[in-house]
């Protein structure tokens, strides 16, 4: 339960004006690179696991497609007057592996071969105001990051397979530029199953042909949410969310609202599932949820913003949508 409580505080803490340690941005004193033919610089590959991964999903089987997983920012402290993580840093490895791998990558073991690299991502200050706008650099430095991680990927891992691109929050920014310079109209967009850009703003407009998809089986294009408390709206609304493209994330077609008898599981603290526990209402740019049913929900009324919970409040849904797209993208090129 840990775990989950300090991300409640931190989303109260958030939500409040905290001041952080910062420094000029200088490259030259950024943390070591990470070195892709490294295994040391992969989190998570097929034949690389890890026991908090394996303790929600299993041993790793191989896959004839693959997943290309970017987590969120995790590098949150404020004290810390650095813009970029250290991914060699053994706080910070333990944390993608314990927190970010282990509840949100996990949903989509069952759909490909898992890859993670580690990458030197930005302090979450880059997001807060005045700080932002001395963070770009550091925005860029992990960008690069992600960027050579998927080049060596596609050169020595990928082998042809279809692919599907998840992340989430910092890691759907990056995401989004690996979508439009690596398939935006270009000859891997026949290999994309589906990309889960989870946890930012998305607009339609940021794409030449990659669509949203409408449809639970469809491929090709990209899903996305944000997830905030029912009937509540944050301060930033019309600046981070409105807008933006909304998925469904239960029923993964055009409707609005679906009922708890829908929802086929929330990944809780205690890594159970339990199903039916929520309901959703899509408004512009975001998906209201309602107080999900879990041990001590009393603390979530609490909370307004879900963003913490993005993906694990529709692991068990993200799971099967992940598989039925995968076997939709093979039935359609082998025939």
């Amino acid at each position: 339960m840990k775990i989950f409580y300090l991300l409640i505080l931190l989303l109260l803490n958030i939500s409040c004006s905290i001041k952080y340690q910062t420094s000029e941005f200088k490259l030259s004193e950024s943390p070591e690179s990470p070195n892709y033919s490294d295994r040391r610089s992969w989190a998570v590959l097929p034949d690389q696991w890890n026991p908090y991964l394996e303790e929600v999903v299993g041993k790793a089987k191989l896959k004839d497609s693959d997943v290309f997983y970017i987590y969120p920012t995790l590098f949150l402290d404020k004290k810390d007057s650095k813009w970029n993580a250290d991914i060699y840093k053994s706080s910070i490895r333990d944390d993608v592996l314990k927190k970010a791998v282990a509840y949100q990558a996990s949903a989509w073991v069952e759909a490909g071969n898992l890859y993670v690299p580690f990458y030197r991502q930005a302090h979450y200050r880059i997001f807060v105001n005045p700080y932002s706008e001395h963070g770009q650099e550091a925005g860029m430095l992990a960008y690069n990051d992600v960027r050579r991680a998927f080049e060596y990927y596609l050169k020595y891992y990928n082998q042809g397979k279809p692919i599907v691109i998840a992340a989430h929050s910092q890691g759907s920014l990056h995401a989004k530029k690996i979508i439009q310079e690596f398939f935006d109209g270009k000859p891997l967009q026949k290999k994309l199953i589906a990309a889960y850009l989870i946890g930012v703003k998305i607009e339609k407009s940021m794409f030449k042909e990659i669509e949203p998809l409408q449809l639970p089986e469809a491929t090709g294009g990209f899903v996305t949410w944000n997830t905030y408390k029912k009937n509540k709206l944050p301060k930033r609304y019309q600046e981070w969310y409105k807008g933006g493209v909304v998925t469904n994330p239960i029923s993964w077609n055009s409707e609005r609202t679906t009922h708890k008898s829908q929802h086929l599981g929330l990944l809780y603290s205690d890594k159970k599932i339990y199903p039916q526990s929520l309901s959703v209402e899509l408004i512009d740019g975001m998906v209201w949820s309602t107080i999900p049913k879990v041990p001590k929900r009393f603390l979530l009324s609490f909370v307004k913003n879900y963003h913490f919970a993005d993906i694990n409040l529709f692991w068990a849904d993200i799971q099967k949508n992940a598989l039925i797209r995968a076997e939709a993208w093979f039935q359609k090129n082998t025939q």
